[in-house]
């Protein structure tokens, strides 16, 4: 049985920062003539979410365990978050003094349902998937009917 193996094209976007943002996935299945986009749009949010939030959205798309994945993105923040494995130590510190933690801990959930490894690439290079992502993510974040990134701007006070 072959291995299932899926290559993953995110990109964030935002207009103003916070301000709106939105983000762009394409998948595409390697060996298999399948290829699915998807994006969303929301209202008061940061390009750092939206490109961590694309990534996260795809691989909860996925549904079976095990796929062997390959993200690529041209956000150095989550590319080197995963790849230097910043991320595992913010956890292990609980995360204090960092952003988005809500998303980075969404992300650990499904993070070792995977084989995921990221590959940096540059942004706006004319590279195929990563144009079509950010085309994707700028016209979601252009809707008229924005989501509400419940992370960002309903963040819990902190008490006194």
């Amino acid at each position: 049985m072959t291995q299932n193996k899926v290559h993953i094209y995110t990109d964030g976007a935002c207009s103003g920062n916070p301000g709106n943002g939105g983000y762009g996935i394409v998948m595409e299945w390697v060996d298999k003539p399948y290829k699915k986009e998807f994006s969303a749009g929301y209202r008061l949010t940061t390009n750092n979410r939206m490109e961590l939030l694309a990534v996260i959205v795809a691989i909860e798309m996925l549904k079976t365990d095990n796929v062997d994945v390959t993200v690529y993105s041209d956000s150095k923040y989550v590319v080197d978050s995963v790849e230097k494995k910043w991320v595992f130590g913010w956890q292990k510190k609980g995360f204090k003094d960092k952003k988005n933690v809500d998303l980075w801990k969404r992300f650990l959930k499904i993070f070792p349902k995977h084989n995921i490894k990221f590959i940096w690439i540059k942004g706006h290079n004319d590279h195929p998937q990563n144009e079509r992502c950010d085309r994707l993510a700028v016209a979601a974040s252009q809707q008229e009917k924005l989501l509400i990134d419940k992370g960002f701007e309903q963040k819990p006070k902190e008490l006194f």
